[in-house]
């Protein structure tokens, strides 16, 4: 079993802008490692890499020669393979969570140490703190308890729902180098279990459903909707997938919005409204 990490603190990033693939691999090193400017550096190596291997192998398409970066998108989404480096650095390693390899963790999951998810351009990951099991989803307004009971219909559910699920193998970082000066980021911020706990009860049920934060926009977890202690320990695994499978009905077009806008300034009404119509025709 892991041990504590940071005191046994969780290291929890909120969404900002479309950043996620930044709260994405910071949660899953539990600490601020990584900034937008450090992955898109990371994003214009791997261009330059690409470029030069197509060169070599004398296939270089008017694709390749433009100046539009193949690993980070205008509005700053990330492709897979700059979270895999991004997590290089630290000794980790993006494991499909389909493949041969990952064959042990598709039997038994609760024995990894996190997964990376992704669908519609977001990205989230499941990681295992202490020992325990949490969502850290930045659209969430704090880490989501998992029980090991759930972990692998939950897994099971999101890919069936059309995620690529990532496995991460590796040396997790037991505390974060970084001081709490350097570490401040904006969107970042430590909360103990029981704090995570408190602050999603009550963006659960003190707040009125039209002003909730992503939290309940997001319908990616079925315990929002199925909570733990109020389900039956003996529920049959179908029953268990299809009631989560409920809970993640309507999460594409919810995503797509909430990561619509961009730093520089919210598109207009008519282009959101077209930005929904094609996510809800996908």
């Amino acid at each position: 079993m892991e041990g504590a990490s940071n005191g046994g603190m969780l290291y929890h990033e909120v969404q900002e802008s479309k950043l996620c693939a930044v709260h994405c691999v910071n949660t899953v090193l539990q600490g601020p490692f990584f900034s937008e400017f450090d992955l898109a550096a990371l994003a214009s190596d791997l261009d330059l890499r690409e470029r030069q291997m197509m060169m070599q192998g004398g296939s270089l398409s008017g694709a390749f020669l433009s100046e539009e970066s193949h690993n980070v998108s205008l509005d700053g989404d990330f492709s897979i393979q700059v979270l895999e480096k991004a997590l290089e650095v630290w000794d980790l390693q993006v494991i499909p969570f389909d493949s041969p390899v990952a064959g042990t963790a598709q039997i038994d999951p609760e024995l990894e140490n996190g997964f990376i998810c992704h669908l519609h351009d977001h990205w989230f990951c499941i990681r295992k703190v202490s020992g325990e099991w949490y969502n850290f989803d930045s659209l969430y307004a704090a880490p989501l308890h998992l029980s090991k009971f759930y972990l692998s219909a939950y897994l099971d559910t999101l890919k069936g729902s059309g995620w690529s699920i990532f496995l991460v193998r590796g040396n997790f970082p037991k505390e974060c180098p970084i001081s709490a000066a350097e570490a401040s980021n904006g969107y970042g911020q430590w909360l103990s279990p029981e704090d995570a706990d408190r602050i999603t009860k009550s963006c659960n049920s003190t707040q009125p459903p039209s002003q909730r934060m992503n939290l309940n926009q997001h319908q990616s977890d079925p315990f929002l909707s199925y909570g733990e202690a109020g389900m039956n320990p003996e529920m049959e695994d179908e029953d268990l997938k299809a009631a989560i499978a409920a809970s993640l009905m309507d999460f594409s077009p919810a995503v797509s919005n909430s990561e619509a806008a961009t730093p520089a300034a919210a598109a207009p009404k008519d282009e959101n409204q077209n930005n929904r119509d094609k996510v809800e025709q996908e």
